[in-house]
């Protein structure tokens, strides 16, 4: 380990002294991560400065983290995926195997399903995310369908259950039973889409620890929970997979004949945030300023608009990236304000179906999938 490399990792302390000492940790460690909002130290969670969204493609090292547990150990030299349950050829596939059945890359955004949960009223559970739980990264790997089709999944299987080396036990008031592992079940049709990949290289490089490193699962259209990191087994199902991560934890309420039932969070919603001007930013009155920020969803979005005055008013943004499937759009407002005082700024995505942010926040969603609109509030002087 040369010297600057050892720099980058004392400022973060990416792993243990102990464990780097050890060669346990195969998966290099983690780059430094300039910029980055703290949320949490240990597991590791941290957020993008919304504020400096710049290009398309979010860098690896600006990219947000999120962690449930300590970063696992893997030896990248042994690494193995298995491929079990519902299948008519179970087995364990090395890197190289799984790179021999087909290298795909694709941009696609990923959000975290807490993301702006920073607004929510009154305060509630869990990690406090501003606007930077989002990012777009540039994923090269195995169409996770490959994977399937080369198992033979059985008639009768409805599920592919993503489980990842990380692992835990949660406490508080909804305690996990012990040690378990981070899993999703997601259903079959989703897997076998193409924008379901099992990636090893973000960005054009190795993955890197904080991302999932060797392999990680990427979902394009679906919130961040459902994009396992550190993937080792996959496990497919005849039944629904109701497990922890999607009954306890990442579930949100459906009506349904007017009753509440549970029910695992999907699809990303639609969502445009104002990267600039930030919270109590001074814009000058009487010159031009722009706005500028992201809109994305689970699908393509089609207008973003914006308003000047609360949401009382709304004008068209103008797009400044071309729309790319499961991807986000930056755009851009030209505004010039004429009077001096406070100012609430909204804007707000539609997308290719019609689906519109709601004004208010529906609180059958609990803490996640949060994309009602969120005025930012300027000071013209």
């Amino acid at each position: 380990m040369d010297r600057r490399e050892w720099l980058k990792l004392a400022s973060v302390a990416a792993v243990p002294l102990a464990a780097r000492r050890a060669g346990a940790q195969a998966v290099p460690a983690a780059p430094a991560f300039p910029g980055m909002t703290v949320r949490m130290t240990e597991p590791r969670n941290l957020e993008f400065p919304f504020a400096e969204l710049k290009d398309f493609q979010t860098p690896t090292e600006q990219f947000y983290v999120r962690s449930h547990f300590a970063l696992p150990k893997v030896d990248v030299a042994n690494f193995k995926l298995t491929v079990e349950g519902e299948v008519e050829n179970p087995s364990t596939l090395t890197l190289d195997e799984l790179n021999r059945l087909g290298e795909v890359t694709m941009p696609l955004t990923l959000e975290c399903a807490g993301n702006g949960r920073v607004s929510l009223v009154p305060q509630s559970r869990g990690l406090q995310w501003g606007l930077g739980a989002v990012g777009t990264a540039e994923w090269t790997g195995v169409p996770l369908a490959a994977v399937l089709e080369q198992a033979k999944v059985k008639p009768g299987a409805v599920d592919v259950v993503l489980v990842g080396a990380d692992s835990g036990a949660i406490a508080g008031d909804a305690p996990s039973p012990g040690v378990i592992p981070y899993d999703r079940g997601i259903p079959l049709a989703k897997a076998v889409q193409p924008e379901s990949i099992l990636a090893t290289k973000m960005n054009g490089e190795s993955l890197t620890a904080s991302h999932g490193a060797p392999l990680r699962a990427v979902l394009g259209g679906w919130y961040g929970m459902a994009s396992v990191k550190w993937l080792t087994r996959i496990v497919v199902t005849a039944k629904p997979h109701n497990g922890f991560w999607q009954t306890i934890d990442y579930s949100i309420f459906e009506r349904r004949g007017g009753m509440a039932t549970l029910t695992p969070v999907t699809r990303v919603q639609p969502k445009a945030s104002v990267a600039r001007p930030t919270f109590g930013e001074v814009v000058p009155v009487n010159r031009p300023t722009t706005i500028t920020g992201a809109a994305w969803a689970g699908e393509d979005v089609q207008r973003v608009e914006v308003s000047t005055d609360a949401g009382t008013t709304w004008a068209d943004a103008r797009f400044t990236t071309d729309a790319k499937a499961f991807c986000w759009r930056l755009w851009e407002f030209a505004w010039t304000p004429t009077t001096r005082g406070p100012v609430k700024l909204v804007a707000r995505a539609t997308t290719a179906g019609g689906a519109t942010q709601p004004a208010t926040r529906d609180p059958d969603r609990r803490t996640y999938a949060i994309n009602h609109l969120v005025p930012v509030e300027v000071l013209v002087k």
